[in-house]
């Protein structure tokens, strides 16, 4: 009975100090992060069977277990995955949004004042003064334009380090979470029990990875971990580590994309597939939110371009040259800007053909011209029988049999995207990026020449009307307007229109005349008359197709008498004439962009506005992952956190029952001592 006793009494000595050791670890660690809290698990031993039934044994400790709920964990890890997605897209975008919205670096008080200029130009068309002031703001709109372009540049420098560094940190995580799983497997396997400790650490490296990229974890029957990025990319196996890496992508080399090192080279891994942690909202941002605005600024930059430059083309100068004017020296572009980019894969096949593109024309519109570009990239295919191009922003596509480029472009001519392409055949495999818009505001300056002469910005109206001094009648003739192909309409000028029975005749032969838009009317001879009708819109059509149609228009109104004359000429030695200065400064408010639907402001501000709608989405979003992920936490906490009250509870316990047994251990040394006093 004695030794029985002190058996059992030895049992609970080493149970109690078990139990005290584990809450003073617990209460040890209550501060450190991925810490579970542990709690020892008694068994009883095996009891002595005896005639009078089984009698105890006293106690063993079983195990030190977890209190853990792999549940609860991967709920905090998708938690905080996206909320550190959001909370790294929400810096991000800020930026933008701030810069865009500045109103004293926004692009919105640079256009005003450009377009100030130009009004003053057409107010003082022979005042050097204002040509120069004008030229002045252009530069300045110009600078504006690229200093906003530089610095959504410098984003893609700072997208490209954060990514190399994190692939860098996912390495390094993944690295640690291989070695602890071959620490874990030789701990468990030599002593059979769970390696607490080792396992709080890799579920803490494997929360710190998710932070970084979405990580799914299995585990193997030994214990290790199996850790899956992406779309099921195998990071960890065990105790092996597969590594990630930056690499120029190879549609745009500028570009870091995320790879996989295999035995055979890096394999590049799809931006959508990586989702989730740091990594996934860098590479959501740059192709959602900074694509975006790199290409809309790019587009207003170039609509603006487009537009003044075909506006300005149907001016002359104050030298008097224009597009009818035999000099070569006429600078009908007030801007320059550069030539759509086209970027070919890395990986297309040797001796593919080099692809260019170019902008469209901007079409005339109502007196007015504007533009079809949209603020997206487009990649080009070719699998050899079809060439198919794609918009990246909405996945739409313009495909056609053939290796030839043409087929796109006629379909872009019905559904028109503002650029042709143009390129030999194209050979199977081959694919190639199209950046319309991407360094147009980089790019954007005052035309050298004009900036070197600012007599040559083309502010006066080519033409000039007038009436005969000899007309007895009532009618007058507006001053007119020009459009695209003007100079094929008026050839034959001075052209002296003559009034005669109810018509206007004498016009040049082989000229169409429209009247308020309608059908021409073709002259076979200087007899054939147009029916006259006061205050009707007369246009001489030009070499360019359009609707209305164009070339050059004017309007007789009043009541004329037969051989009243009225005359069509050149507009020599117009220093005084603003009429192009004019038709260029209320380009500011038409509706220049956006197929007929914006203008250059309306368009900017639709970017600050979505810009601004993105990143209150995006904090909106971010806070609400952050209290779920609180929430998380805290049920994750309920379970696994350590609570000094209760493990001041245990200690007590603990204690209580250590000196319990210490007693009983007394008793039973003092038993044992009294039976060997009666065999004395």
């Amino acid at each position: 009975m004695g030794s029985g006793l002190i058996g059992s009494s030895v049992s609970g000595l080493q149970a109690a100090q078990l139990g005290l050791l584990t809450t003073e670890h617990n209460i040890a660690n209550v501060n450190t992060a991925g810490f579970n809290r542990q709690r020892s698990v008694q068994a009883t031993n095996p009891p002595l069977s005896t005639g009078a039934g089984f009698v105890g044994q006293g106690t063993h400790v079983a195990t030190i277990e977890r209190m853990y709920s792999r549940f609860l964990t991967d709920q905090v890890d998708r938690s905080q995955t996206r909320a550190s997605e959001l909370d790294t897209y929400h810096a991000q975008i800020s930026q933008i949004d701030n810069m865009l919205a500045d109103p004293s670096t926004g692009l919105s008080p640079a256009l005003q004042d450009f377009f100030a200029k130009a009004q003053d130009v057409a107010a003082n068309p022979a005042q050097l003064p204002s040509r120069q002031a004008m030229v002045a703001a252009g530069q300045a709109l110009g600078a504006r334009y690229q200093s906003l372009a530089g610095q959504l540049a410098e984003m893609y420098g700072g997208v490209n380090a954060e990514i190399k560094a994190t692939v860098g940190s996912i390495n390094s995580y993944a690295e640690q979470i291989g070695s602890l799983n071959q620490q874990i497997v030789v701990a468990e396997a030599a002593t059979g029990q769970p390696a607490n400790d080792l396992l709080d650490t890799r579920d803490r490296l494997v929360a710190e990875l998710n932070t970084l990229v979405k990580a799914r974890t299995t585990t193997n029957s030994d214990g290790s971990y199996n850790v899956f990025i992406g779309s099921g990319q195998q990071l960890v196996v065990g105790p092996q580590v597969m590594r990630i890496t930056t690499t120029p992508s190879s549609a745009d080399p500028a570009r870091l994309a995320v790879g996989l090192s295999t035995a055979a080279g890096v394999q590049e891994m799809p931006e959508a597939l990586l989702r989730g942690g740091s990594l996934g909202g860098l590479l959501q941002f740059r192709s959602e939110s900074l694509d975006q605005a790199s290409n809309d600024l790019g587009r207003n930059a170039a609509s603006l371009a487009l537009t003044f430059n075909a506006q300005s083309a149907l001016g002359q100068d104050l030298l008097g040259q224009s597009q009818l004017s035999s000099s070569s020296s006429f600078s009908p572009n007030f801007f320059s800007i550069p030539s759509p980019t086209v970027i070919a894969n890395t990986g297309n096949p040797p001796s593919s053909p080099t692809v260019s593109a170019a902008f469209v024309t901007p079409p005339p519109f109502n007196g007015n011209f504007y533009t079809d570009l949209v603020n997206s990239d487009y990649r080009l295919d070719s699998d050899g029988s079809s060439v198919t191009l794609t918009r990246l922003s909405d996945n739409k596509q313009w495909s056609g049999p053939g290796a030839d480029v043409a087929v796109i472009n006629v379909q872009l001519a019905s559904d028109p995207q503002g650029f042709t392409l143009a390129a030999g055949p194209l050979l199977a495999g081959s694919s190639y990026l199209v950046q319309p818009t991407r360094a147009a505001a980089t790019d954007i300056a005052v035309n050298p020449a004009v900036a070197a002469d600012p007599s040559l910005i083309a502010a006066a109206g080519p033409i000039r009307t007038s009436t005969g001094t000899a007309n007895t009648g009532g009618a007058t003739i507006s001053a007119g307007s020009v459009g695209p192909g003007y100079p094929a309409a008026v050839g034959g000028i001075p052209i002296s229109l003559v009034y005669q029975a109810g018509e206007l005749r004498n016009f040049p032969v082989g000229a169409r005349v429209s009247i308020d838009g309608g059908a021409p009317v073709v002259i076979g001879a200087p007899t054939d008359g147009v029916a006259y009708t006061s205050g009707a819109t007369l246009t001489l059509l030009g070499s360019v197709a359009s609707s209305p149609p164009t070339g050059f228009s004017f309007v007789v109104s009043g009541l004329p008498n037969n051989g009243d004359s009225f005359v069509i000429a050149r507009n020599a030695g117009a220093t005084a004439d603003g009429r192009n200065a004019l038709a260029l400064a209320q380009l500011q408010t038409q509706a220049t962009m956006s197929g007929q639907t914006d203008s250059y402001q309306q368009a900017y501000a639709q970017l600050v506005s979505e810009t601004g709608s993105r990143t209150r989405q995006i904090q909106v979003s971010a806070e609400a992952q952050t209290a779920l992920l609180a929430q998380a936490q805290a049920s994750r906490e309920s379970l696994s956190g350590v609570n000094l009250d209760e493990e001041a509870a245990n200690l007590i316990r603990y204690q209580q029952a250590y000196q319990a047994s210490a007693r009983a251990l007394q008793i039973g040394a003092s038993l044992f001592d009294t039976i060997l006093a009666l065999g004395q």
